[in-house]
Parts: C-alpha cells; structure tokens; sequence
C-alpha cells in the first residue's frame, strides 16, 4: 500500500528547466534514501541523484552541477531540479525510495515514471 506518484515531467526545449516531484504514501516508518533513476531510449536504467535521510545527496556525473535533489519539508517527497537540460536528458524518470516499513523490514519501492522529453 506504499505508494509513489511522480509528477513534473514534460517536453522542454533543450536548455530549459524542469522540476521533478515525488510524493511517499503509505505505511512507512522511515525513509533511509530517495532518489532519481532515468530510462532513455535504448539504454539501461541509471542513478541520476539520491538523498539520504541526513541530506546528503550523490549525482551522476552527467548531470553534477546543473541538478538538484532535495527533500520537502514533511520529508516525504523529494524533488529534482534539472536546469539546462540537454537532449540526451531525455528518459523516463523513476522515482525511488529504500525504507523501513512499519513492521522493521527494509525495502524499495519504485514510482511508475514521468516522461522527459528534451528538443533541440
């Protein structure tokens, strides 16, 4: 019953920017990292950010300095801002949380994507 809806995505023109948001539903006790993945055409699923639960943050090289992750005040939600975005930024964004669950366990959980799309 955890649940995570992705919203912000979209077709910007290259050099755009877009803000990316998460939002955690559901029975979880805590939330141990967030994170960003992406899925563009043809290639592999990849880590673009994470945040852990004491702010810190890891980026992908491809998108270090013009990106960033960060955590909503309530702490479940997490945003990406993705400034001078670039063609080959276009991909499915996948939000996605480890947690503890309200019972101890420890899992993951994936959003269903929103859709980037970068024009030249």
């Amino acid at each position: 019953q955890v649940q995570l809806v992705e919203s912000g995505g979209g077709l910007v023109q290259a050099g755009g920017s877009l803000r990316l948001s998460c939002a955690v539903s559901g029975s979880i006790f805590s939330i141990n990292v967030m994170g960003w993945y992406r899925q563009g055409p043809g290639k592999q699923r990849e880590l673009v950010a994470a945040i852990t639960s004491g702010g810190s943050t890891n980026y992908a090289d491809s998108v270090k300095g013009r990106s960033t992750i960060s955590r909503g005040n309530a702490k479940n939600t997490v945003y990406l801002q993705m400034n001078s975005l670039k063609p080959e930024d276009t991909a499915v964004y996948y939000c996605k949380v480890d947690a503890t669950a309200s019972g101890g366990s420890r899992l993951s959980y994936w959003g269903k994507g929103t859709l980037v799309t970068v024009s030249s």
